[in-house]
C-alpha cells in the first residue's frame, strides 16, 4: 500500500525477530512437529512460505519477504498515445479487444483507432454490434471455414470484407502434396465408389458381375459393409491371388475397411451338443498375409491414375488441411500481485496467454520449464480479469505442500487453501468440500487420490 521504505524496514526487523526466537525455541516452521501441531490450520501454509527449502527439505535461507518488497499495487494505466498501446492494454486489462474502453484510454473515436489497427485486428463477419478480435484469434483455426463464411457474407449482406478475405487467403496452410498423404483402405474420408473400382480392378471382377455387388458406408456408425461378397466365386484373384478358400478378398477387404484383422473361424460341436466357434490358427496366418497383400495393393493403386490423385489431394487438403494453431503472446500481461522479485521468461508469458485465451491448455515442457509458476500465473491473471472465480489444483500427493509453498512465493498475498491428507479422512472430508465451496479462495491445492473421493458427473 505504498508505506515508506523506513516503515517497511521497521516491520521487516521485527518479522526477523520474531522469526528468530520462534525458530530457536520451537524448529523450523516446516519442521514435523510443527506441521503436527498447526497442519489443520489453514494459515499454516503461508507461514510455510517463509521459509525456501532444498529438495531434500532442508533449510536454504529465508524468504524474500524478509529483506525484500515482495508485493506491489496493481496501477491501472488511464492515458495512453497510439492504438496499438491501448490494445495492449484492453487485452491485458480486460482479456479481448474492448473498443470503448481504448477509447477511453486514448480519446480518440473508435473509428480512428479500427483504421490504425487495420490488419492487427479483424471484425467478425455479419456480427451486430460490431465485435472485433485481434488476429492471431482470426487467422487461426479453421481458417478455410473462415474463409468461405466471409465470402458468403460479403456476398449476401455486400458487407466490405476484402481485409479479412485477403489475410484469410494468406493464412491457409500449404497445400499438401500426394507425396505427403497416407490413404489406408478404411479412411472414412474416401467415397464408397472408389473402393468399388479398386476391388473392379484389383480383382479383376468380370464385367457381368460388376453391379452383383456393393460397397455400402454408414456415417452414423462409420462402418463399412459389402454386399454380395460371395457372387464372385470362380474368381482366381478374389479366392486365391488375394484370398483364401476359407475366406475370399472381398470378405477380407471388409475386414480391413473396419480395421479389424482378417480372422477365420471353425464351428465346433461340443460334447451338450451346442456349437461355438474356435479360431483356425492356421487358416487367420493364411488370411491375414493376404490382408498384408490387399493394403499393399490399394497403397500402390490409390494415387496411380493422375484424375484420381488430383481429385483426391484436393478433397484431403479442403477436409483435413484448413487449420492453422493460433500462437499466443504473454508480453503485454501485467500480473498484479506478483513478486516483483521473480522474473518470467519468454516461452512462459506466452503460455500464460495460451491458458488464459484458448481454452482448454496443455503445458508440455520439460522439467525445469517453469511449469508451476506458469499455472499459478494463469489461475491469478484469469481471477483478476475474471475469467474465473476458483482455481483447483490436483497434484501428485505428496507435493500439495510444495505447491501451496511455491503458489505463495510467486502471490505472497495469495489467499489459498492446501488440503492435506488428513483432510481427506472420512470425518474431515465433508468440513474440507464446505470449506472449498464458502471460502474466497483465489487457489485449492489437492492431491490426485483426493479428487477422486469427490464425486464428479
Amino acid at each position: 500500500e505504498d508505506y515508506p521504505e523506513e516503515v517497511i524496514r521497521t516491520e521487516q526487523e521485527n518479522l526477523n525477530r520474531l522469526y528468530d526466537a520462534y525458530t530457536a525455541k520451537y524448529g523450523l516452521i516446516n519442521s514435523r512437529g510443527n506441521y503436527l501441531a498447526f497442519a489443520s490450520d489453514e494459515s499454516y501454509f503461508l507461514l510455510c512460505s517463509l521459509e525456501v527449502l532444498d529438495d531434500e527439505g532442508n533449510f536454504k535461507r529465508k524468504a524474500d519477504m524478509f529483506s525484500k518488497r515482495t508485493i506491489k499495487p496493481h496501477r491501472a494505466v488511464t492515458f495512453v498515445e497510439t492504438a496499438s498501446e491501448a490494445l495492449a492494454i484492453s487485452i491485458g486489462e480486460k482479456a479481448r479487444v474492448d473498443l470503448p474502453y481504448m477509447e477511453q484510454l486514448t480519446g480518440r473515436p473508435k473509428e480512428e483507432l479500427i483504421q490504425d489497427l487495420q490488419g492487427v485486428i479483424f471484425r467478425i463477419p455479419a456480427s451486430e454490434p460490431a465485435k472485433y478480435v485481434t488476429a492471431d484469434e482470426y487467422l487461426s483455426g479453421n481458417v478455410r471455414g473462415k474463409l468461405e463464411y466471409a465470402k458468403k457474407v460479403a456476398e449476401v449482406f455486400d458487407e466490405d470484407l476484402s481485409v479479412n478475405i485477403a489475410a484469410l487467403e494468406k493464412a491457409m496452410p500449404k497445400p499438401l502434396e500426394a507425396s505427403e498423404i497416407d490413404v489406408r483402405l478404411g479412411a472414412t474420408w474416401l467415397d464408397t465408389d472408389i473402393i468399388k473400382q479398386f476391388m473392379i480392378e484389383t480383382l479383376q471382377v468380370p464385367r457381368y458381375l460388376q453391379n452383383m455387388f456393393d460397397v455400402n458406408f454408414s456415417k452414423y456408425t462409420s462402418e463399412w459393409n459389402i454386399e454380395g461378397k460371395n457372387v464372385d466365386r470362380s474368381n482366381v484373384a478374389a479366392n486365391m491371388t488375394y484370398g483364401t478358400a476359407r475366406k475370399n478378398a472381398y470378405s477380407i477387404i471388409e475386414d480391413t475397411l473396419n480395421l479389424r484383422d482378417a480372422r477365420v473361424y471353425d464351428r465346433v460341436e461340443q460334447p451338450d451338443g451346442t456349437i461355438k466357434s474356435v479360431l483356425n490358427k492356421k487358416e487367420t496366418m493364411i488370411a491375414q498375409e493376404k490382408q498384408e497383400a490387399i493394403k499393399q495393393a490399394f497403397k500402390d493403386w490409390i494415387f496411380k491414375d493422375p484424375d484420381r490423385r488430383e481429385k483426391l489431394v484436393n478433397k484431403y487438403n479442403e477436409m483435413f488441411n484448413s487449420s492453422r494453431p493460433r500462437e499466443y503472446d504473454g508480453s503485454h500481461i501485467t500480473f498484479s500481485g506478483m513478486s516483483p522479485e521473480i522474473q518470467l521468461r519468454t516461452h512462459q508469458l506466452n503460455a500464460i496467454a495460451h491458458t488464459m485465451y484458448g481454452g482448454n491448455t496443455l503445458l508440455a515442457h520439460q522439467v525445469g520449464a517453469g511449469k508451476t509458476f506458469e499455472m499459478v500465473a494463469s489461475a491469478m491473471e484469469s481471477k483478476r480479469l475474471g475469467l474465473c472465480t476458483k482455481s483447483l489444483f490436483v497434484v501428485p500427493n505428496h507435493l500439495t505442500e510444495q505447491m501451496g509453498a511455491e503458489f505463495l512465493r510467486l502471490y505472497p498475498a495469495a489467499n489459498i487453501l492446501v488440503a492435506t491428507k488428513k483432510d481427506f479422512e472420512a470425518k474431515n472430508r465433508k468440513r474440507l468440500c464446505s470449506k472449498i465451496a464458502t471460502g474466497d479462495y483465489d487457489a485449492v491445492i489437492i492431491g490426485h487420490s483426493q479428487l477422486e473421493k469427490i464425486p464428479v458427473s
